[in-house]
């Protein structure tokens, strides 16, 4: 069963949608947010609840072994360093601020970065992948909730306030907007979609 998160402070009254799901599919949303933890999937089985995609799961818990767990996650895919990054297939990229606890990302998509604005040569996309060129992005893992290989390309401060600049400047209203408050990032993600033979059908 599966209902919307409460909001703090507001008494809601939601409809409960029964649905059923394949154990893989039970797993791919289990491992997007543990990631390949046997002892964690096999607690969140066990507890019978998930937060995913915004919705509250429910199920009956139940039981699951180490070993079974372990052959159930082999089939989710691993960190795979030498996959070389083809900037063609990112759909999306972060711009990381801060570190440790004060870390924030700012989520850019190429369907919103792509547009030019007037009188600029280069759209903010362009400028994004510039610096991924130019920068050689270091691989760090494979995101299981992204479904994604990630790739960083860490900034000096130098490089951060000219990046913000230029990506300020280039971008139509919207995206300028979403960029009026933000600070130089440290750091930008490369989110490369990477196949999951393990996915089926997961839920909206």
């Amino acid at each position: 069963m599966r209902f919307t998160e409460e909001d703090a402070g507001y008494v809601t009254v939601r409809p409960v949608v029964k649905q059923t799901f394949r154990l893989a599919e039970l797993a791919d949303m289990v491992v997007s947010v543990t990631g390949k933890n046997v002892p964690r999937v096999q607690q969140i089985f066990r507890a019978g609840t998930v937060v995913y995609n915004g919705y509250r799961y429910w199920w009956e818990g139940f039981a699951a072994n180490e070993n079974e767990v372990t052959e159930l996650l082999a089939l989710f895919p691993n960190d795979d360093p030498a996959r070389i990054l083809d900037t063609a297939e990112v759909p999306a990229v972060s711009l990381e601020i801060g570190g440790g606890t004060q870390r924030s990302v700012v989520g850019i998509t190429r369907n919103e970065a792509s547009a030019k604005r007037l009188f600029q040569k280069r759209s903010p996309w362009e400028i994004l992948l510039t610096a991924a060129k130019d920068s050689s992005p270091r691989y760090e893992k494979y995101s299981h909730a992204e479904r994604a290989d990630v790739y960083r390309v860490h900034l000096s401060p130098e490089m951060a306030v000219a990046l913000l600049k230029q990506l300020r400047d280039a971008s139509p209203r919207a995206l300028r907007k979403k960029l009026a408050l933000v600070q130089p990032p440290a750091a930008i993600l490369f989110f490369a979609p990477r196949q999951n033979p393990a996915r089926a059908e997961t839920p909206p």
